[in-house]
Formats: C-alpha cells, sequence, structure tokens
C-alpha cells in the first residue's frame, strides 16, 4: 500500500484581494479535492488572516467535509504569513508521522507579503496597544526563515502562486519560492483553473 501525497493549501485571506482570491482557492481545492480523491491523497486547508494561521481542514478525503468548510472559510484582516507556513510544516510533518502520507506538497496562494510577526499567534500574544508597526525587513526575514525549513524537510515541496497585482511586483513571493526550494508561478489573477493546473 503506497503512502498518498498531502496537499496542503495555505490561502491568504487577508484583507482586499481575501474574496477573489478566497474564491479561487476554493474552487481549486475542490477540483484538486476530486483528483486527490482518485489518487488517494489527502488535502488540509490553512486560511491565514487577523493575527495568526489555523487549520481550517485538517486532512482529509472527503468531499463533503471540504466543501462545507470551505464554504465557511474566514476573511479580512492582517497577512501572517510565517506563521501560516509554520502551521503547514507542522500538519505535514504530523501527517507524515502517521503512516500514510509520504509527501507533502504545500500549495501557498500569497503575495509573500507578511505584515503580521509570529509574536502575535504566541499563546499570549502582546496587547493591542503595545504592538508597534512590525519591522518590514523582521517580517520578511521570518517567512524566509521559515521557508528555508520547509527546504531541509524530507518529502516536503513549497508551490508559491503569487497573486500579486501590481505592476511591479516587490519580488517577494519568488524568494520565499526560492528560500524553499519550491516552484513559482505568477497568477495575478488567481482563476481556479490555473491554481489547479499547477498544483
Amino acid at each position: 500500500r503506497k503512502a498518498g501525497s498531502l496537499i496542503i493549501f495555505v490561502c491568504d485571506a487577508s484583507g482586499s484581494m481575501a474574496l477573489n482570491r478566497m474564491n479561487a482557492a476554493k474552487g481549486a481545492a475542490m477540483s484538486l479535492l476530486t483528483e486527490a480523491y482518485q489518487s488517494r491523497d489527502k488535502i488540509c486547508i490553512i486560511p491565514f488572516q487577523g493575527d495568526y494561521a489555523e487549520v481550517l481542514l485538517p486532512p482529509t478525503r472527503s468531499i463533503a467535509m471540504a466543501r462545507r468548510r470551505l464554504e465557511t472559510m474566514p476573511c479580512g484582516g492582517g497577512s501572517p504569513l510565517a506563521h501560516a507556513l509554520n502551521v503547514a510544516v507542522r500538519t505535514g510533518l504530523n501527517a507524515q508521522k502517521s503512516g500514510d502520507v509520504g509527501k507533502v506538497v504545500v500549495v501557498c496562494i500569497s503575495d509573500g507579503r507578511a505584515n503580521v510577526p509570529l509574536s502575535y499567534a504566541a499563546e499570549t500574544p502582546p496587547p493591542a496597544e503595545e504592538r508597534e508597526k512590525p519591522d518590514r525587513k523582521e517580517l520578511k526575514e521570518e517567512v524566509l526563515a521559515t521557508a528555508t525549513q520547509l527546504r531541509s524537510l524530507q518529502g516536503f515541496n513549497l508551490v508559491m502562486l503569487d497573486t500579486e497585482n501590481k505592476f511591479v511586483s516587490t519580488g517577494m513571493a519568488k524568494e520565499i519560492a526560492d528560500a524553499a526550494g519550491g516552484k513559482y508561478h505568477y497568477i495575478p489573477k488567481a482563476s481556479e483553473s490555473a491554481i489547479a493546473s499547477v498544483a
């Protein structure tokens, strides 16, 4: 019995792009789920917004459950990307330990720009009034450190789908993909078919 793969969708559900990004991610997740069902793969969804990321859909082969969870996905707020990648790594490692998952593919749908530091996701986050504007360089370092960690893990792959909607991209999503030794695709209008075909 061969171990299947686990496809983890890490979806940016923050602020402005949230809705159309989320809908594209949901659609792609559904079509991948149908494929995964045939090839014994599992799928997992981790949206990130506000102060932290959480597993919305634990690894599953259940299409019905995925659809239900997807329909109630929260949106808005900040972009805790480093925490989302951390949660994806933890989820993937746990799935590998269980023995029925070999390969873990992390599909990250984001413009790569984090604006929420990891400390906000801690058990005792700093109270709002003590929060200074996070340092952009530190935020970037947190995200790249997590991506680099992902690279060192056996059986892990990152696919970065860049949704940055700009004439001049900051190139951050590409840097994350490079740090993780993963694949990078630029999808300014992240459509379902584009996302599904890449993953």
